[in-house]
């Protein structure tokens, strides 16, 4: 599938949800997923090793960049049930997925928006993200420029990005644009590494 394809906001072709049996949050549950959308044949590998390796999510407001289906979204949900959650999507098939799935799993506190409409006055206390790397770095570095400054005071966010697909490179970039928006607050470090992919962690201060 072409990464025009799953990155846009109203794919082509049937719309038909099959479900699929996955792991979230140490439980097995059934899902349903689609085409024209990423990863429609369950969890991807950089996503399954983001919710592998990501620490214990925290906060009352917690984000997801790019739900997807909503691998991301409903693991947040799960573990942090008084929580809310907040998935950022700009494919509204995707969208309409997770929120399939967040009631098919009675998962209340997932609200799923297209970016223009999350409301601007949110902080984020968790972020948890596969970002979409091969939609090319411009739209990438947007993306990262507009969610990573909405970071709460002593708010975490962990990004899983492919060794090979310039993680390290992203993390400087990241670091420098940060400390553009406000010297000193951010602190990037690689988290973790596992089966080719990093893990990046942005912490701000309080």
């Amino acid at each position: 599938m072409s990464v025009e394809h799953y990155f846009s906001s109203d794919p082509q072709g049937d719309f038909t949800p099959k479900q699929v049996s996955v792991e979230l949050a140490g439980e097995r549950v059934s899902v349903v997923t689609a085409s024209g959308i990423f990863s429609p044949a369950g969890i991807d590998k950089g996503t399954a090793i983001l919710l592998a390796e990501a620490p214990e999510p925290s906060g009352s407001t917690v984000l997801d960049i790019g739900t997807g289906w909503g691998p991301i979204s409903l693991t947040l949900a799960k573990k942090l049930p008084q929580a809310r959650v907040i998935g950022v999507e700009v494919n509204q098939r995707s969208a309409e997925l997770t929120r399939m799935n967040a009631e098919r799993l009675g998962l209340s506190n997932i609200e799923v928006f297209a970016p223009s409409d999350v409301p601007g006055d949110l902080q984020f206390d968790t972020i948890w993200s596969n970002p979409p790397i091969r939609v090319g770095k411009d739209v990438l570095h947007d993306i990262l420029r507009t969610w990573l400054p909405r970071l709460a005071p002593q708010g975490c966010a962990y990004l899983v990005v492919q060794k090979n697909l310039g993680a390290d490179s992203l993390q400087k970039w990241i670091a420098k644009e940060l400390d553009s928006v406000d010297a000193g607050t951010f602190k990037v470090s690689r988290y973790a590494t596992a089966k080719g992919f990093r893990i990046l962690e942005v912490v701000r201060s309080a």
